[in-house]
């Protein structure tokens, strides 16, 4: 499941191609059958909250998608593409796919899993985009969305302040390691965020949160906005400082972006302990070191 920096980064795409301008909507394969009230309207903007993406048409139409662990999105250039597989839902321009393509360009572009930030084309040269397999893609009133944003956490990602998260952490008997991941405390992390805050404020994932330090709790929020704001850029989620990588120059090599997340049965880069995993935590897996995390 994309964590909150992947649905933010598609925020700001969509939001630079569309927003603005009057947008195409269909379901081709009557997947969407609510495309008609929203075909052909001018799309205002494009908000995030968590892993939460709103499409705001006006007139109390909001078009809400959540991703779910299956759903993901193409975009590319130039006219749209013959439908394939399972596509739930088609948004363009309609200047914009009659626009020639630049030198460089491509036509269309990978799953968002697959993106590295090295694609030569900037969002507001996107012309169309493509959704398949979210958890939910369905038309939203503003009251139905200010209810799902008092529903939800504050997102770090969108400068909210964190009294609310720390209040409700403060009363619960749960792990740190459970309210993490519940978008009800903080809206976005997801299980590499959960595991590597958690690691760099050597805290315990099995604390409950009524014992854990306002001064952690600052911690870990202070580090989830600048983290998570970096792995808005490429999808790379980059946690490790350069004191504690084996090779302290140069890139950050893929097997060291990470502290414990997948590291598990690997020495630790700060202590040397084996790194530990349990599975089924919060219906994830958890990562942690028992000796820096004690």
């Amino acid at each position: 499941m994309p964590e909150g920096n992947e649905i933010h980064r598609w925020a700001e795409r969509h939001a630079a191609a569309f927003a603005g301008k009057t947008v195409r909507v269909d379901g081709p394969q009557g997947r969407f059958v609510d495309s008609d009230v929203l075909d052909g309207r001018k799309m205002l903007r494009v908000m995030a909250q968590g892993k939460h993406l709103g499409y705001d048409f006006g007139n109390d139409r909001i078009l809400h998608v959540h991703l779910g662990l299956q759903g993901d999105f193409t975009e590319g250039t130039g006219p749209l593409l013959p439908v394939k597989g399972a596509l739930r839902l088609r948004m363009w321009n309609a200047a914009a796919v009659k626009r020639p393509m630049l030198p460089g360009e491509n036509k269309k572009h990978s799953w968002y899993s697959e993106d590295d930030g090295t694609s030569n084309i900037p969002g507001e040269r996107v012309a169309w985009v493509e959704l398949r397999g979210p958890m939910d893609c369905s038309i939203y009133t503003n009251e139905k969305w200010a209810e799902l944003l008092n529903r939800l956490g504050p997102d770090p990602l969108n400068g909210d302040a964190p009294e609310k998260a720390f209040a409700k952490i403060a009363k619960s008997k749960k792990a740190i390691g459970i309210l993490l991941m519940e978008q009800d405390v903080i809206a976005g992390v997801g299980n590499i965020y959960r595991a590597e805050v958690l690691f760099r404020a050597r805290q315990s994932p099995f604390t409950p949160g009524a014992e854990v330090g306002r001064k952690v709790l600052e911690k870990m929020w202070g580090e989830l906005t600048p983290l998570m704001r970096a792995g808005m850029v490429d999808r790379r989620i980059v946690t490790t400082l350069a004191k504690d990588r084996p090779n302290k120059r140069g890139p950050v090599l893929s097997e060291e972006t990470h502290y414990v997340y997948r590291r598990n049965g690997r020495p630790c880069w700060v202590c040397g302990t084996t790194v530990m995993k349990l599975e089924g935590f919060a219906g994830r897996n958890l990562f942690w070191c028992p000796t820096c995390q004690k």
